[in-house]
């Protein structure tokens, strides 16, 4: 794949606007770039950062459909992902990227600055340190739900602005079954499969979890 094609995206994504284009067409050789310098995303993958990365991370916005104003925490967001994504496609929602490792944070503030993304900012810390709270927090394979639940539930707000309540979104692989039985019993959760939102070989174990705390 050509490192500026965007054309998988638009296959599930037909109604970006030029700007959005735009910023998805820059980010793909802004990663390839930064990846040669710091080594946040695997060798293996760069070649295919549109599908396991960009594409995987806007599997949320299949989900839900972000209010404008709401504030979302991408928590451990690694190189960016999936906030700056997210960020992209929803202009006038507020992102918090944090990760507890300081270089990938390096990578993400300079992405965040190339594209000119006004609506998102990111930080080095841990969920334990922040003070803010947020609608929804969203994860990528970061920990398991329990440890995930444990850092998230004191940063959810508790006024609704969505047509969910607010909670975790996480995406995960496996089996989840016994994971999320480890969960407590009062707290909802819903197990979306990412073929439901996509054909891709790559999604056929690949899952979105939301949890209301």
């Amino acid at each position: 794949m050509v490192a500026s094609d965007i054309s998988l995206l638009l296959k599930y994504f037909p109604n970006l606007t030029e700007n959005q284009k735009k910023q998805f067409t820059e980010l793909l050789p802004l990663y390839v770039e930064w990846n040669s310098q710091i080594n946040v995303i695997s060798r293996k993958d760069i070649d295919n950062l549109m599908e396991r990365h960009i594409l995987h991370s806007l599997m949320i916005a299949k989900y839900i459909s972000f209010v404008p104003k709401a504030e979302v925490l991408d928590l451990g967001c690694g190189g960016g992902f999936p906030g700056i994504p997210l960020a992209i496609l929803f202009p006038e929602t507020n992102w918090h990227l944090i990760d507890a490792r300081s270089k990938k944070i390096i990578v993400v503030k300079a992405v965040i600055e190339s594209l000119g993304l006004k609506n998102a900012k990111a930080s080095h810390g841990r969920a334990e340190e922040l003070k803010s709270r947020y609608d929804f927090v969203v994860t990528r394979a970061v920990a398991k739900s329990e440890k995930l639940m444990e850092w998230s539930r004191k940063l959810i707000k508790e006024k609704q602005v969505h047509s969910i309540p607010n909670g975790l979104i996480a995406l995960k692989g496996g089996n989840l079954k016994e994971e999320l039985e480890q969960l407590p019993k009062w707290e909802y959760t819903e197990v979306h499969p990412a073929s439901k939102y996509y054909e891709e070989e790559f999604f056929a174990e690949k899952n979105l979890v939301y949890i209301q705390g």
